[in-house]
């Protein structure tokens, strides 16, 4: 016969009751190690950040025709000796940007470009075996949040995919036609990799909550606003694109004044082509045209930005309005970079500096996105 208890005893005391909850039964079994699935993809974040960059110095430096052949595997070795340097230095001799424009450069200038275009492929062949070893980890321990693993093994594929469009952008300057890689191979090149950062950027922001948070986020969801900064992120990637076909055919540097583009608005001969051909291919190939269409993008990007912006200051969430703040001033910035660069002729440092502006706009974009998906609710003492 059980004995008489304290009326202040705790209840359960020195026992659990089997009907206690431990937890959310959504989070039950799915977490998976979220904390660490998350830490890789920071990783990979930045290495596929410093690949745009590296990328973007390896095109203004003009080194990405120095390597001729494409070899996944075996190209992992530079050359060893001076004989292999000789052999590379000579298929580098056979291209036509070295006959057309740079048949005075010798052996050790071509080590230099050499080196850039060695360490860009080097670089994405160890951002690959760095998805690859995590993928594979998280996959065999099972310790893949439930839901992610097609999600996560398609960052493999698309940079997988990365690698056959590289070659074929290096392709197109190894024809004859042109001097430099076809910038409209560049674009795709460039938008593929911003598709990747942006990918794991969400996955990133999706991964720091729990799913039960998610799923309770969601039902408060913005979705005017949401739709908003969904058409800004287009925007902003269709912006990117065409920075790249500016940076293919080193257009920064066609018309270094601002706000005309020298003496009038519209660039003089923005049509003219000089191997002739159609005239829509001024707006891959005409320096001037394809600088105003990027002036005239950035500007109409900015216009639109700002109105999303407004429309994120009326949103109930702290944490939403400032995520919105800060792409409005990213945007700005940027504007302000672009212009800068413009005047200066696009020298390297600016060019790099105004490549990485588009990566943190394109950030903080998806960022305010996210959070108008599934916003952060603030509680009052919050």
């Amino acid at each position: 016969m059980a004995g008489k208890r304290s009326i202040f005893e705790e209840v359960g005391e020195g026992q659990k009751s089997a009907a206690t909850p431990q937890g959310g039964m959504i989070d039950q079994g799915r977490g998976g190690a979220r904390g660490a699935v998350r830490i890789w993809l920071a990783i990979l974040f930045a290495l596929v950040v410093a690949m745009i960059a590296v990328g973007g110095l390896t095109r203004l430096t003009d080194s990405g025709l120095s390597i001729t052949e494409w070899r996944p595997v075996t190209g992992a070795l530079p050359p060893m000796n001076a004989a292999e340097w000789q052999a590379e230095f000579a298929k580098y001799q056979a291209s036509p940007e070295f006959q057309l424009q740079n048949h005075q450069m010798g052996l050790e200038e071509f080590k230099t470009i050499y080196w850039w275009e060695w360490g860009h492929r080097q670089l994405g062949r160890f951002v690959g075996l760095v998805w690859a070893v995590g993928f594979l980890f998280f996959w065999a321990t099972k310790r893949m949040p439930a839901g992610w693993t097609g999600r996560l093994a398609s960052l493999g594929a698309l940079g997988g995919l990365q690698g056959v469009i590289g070659w074929w952008m290096v392709s197109s300057g190894l024809t004859g036609r042109m001097v430099d890689v076809a910038s409209y191979r560049l674009a795709v090149h460039l938008g593929l990799a911003f598709a990747i950062l942006g990918l794991i950027a969400w996955y990133m922001l999706s991964l720091s909550r729990r799913e039960t948070e998610l799923l309770q986020a969601r039902r408060s969801r913005e979705a005017k606003l949401f739709s908003m900064s969904t058409g800004l992120m287009h925007f902003a990637f269709l912006q990117i694109l065409l920075g790249a076909l500016v940076a293919g055919i080193d257009a920064g540097r066609a018309f270094p004044t601002w706000p005309l583009m020298g003496e009038s608005f519209f660039p003089a001969d923005a049509f003219y082509l000089p191997e002739g051909g159609p005239a829509v291919l001024a707006f891959f190939e005409n320096p001037g045209l394809v600088q105003f269409v990027h002036r005239m993008a950035g500007y109409l990007l900015l216009a639109f930005g700002i109105v999303v912006w407004l429309r994120g200051r009326r949103s109930a969430h702290p944490a939403t309005r400032g995520a919105f703040t800060f792409v409005i001033v990213a945007l700005a910035a940027q504007v302000v970079l672009g212009i800068v660069t413009v005047v200066h002729a696009a020298p390297l440092s600016l060019g790099l500096i105004h490549q990485l502006g588009a990566v943190a706009v394109w950030v903080a974009v998806i960022r305010a996105r996210h959070r108008a998906q599934y916003p952060i609710t603030a509680t009052i003492r919050g």
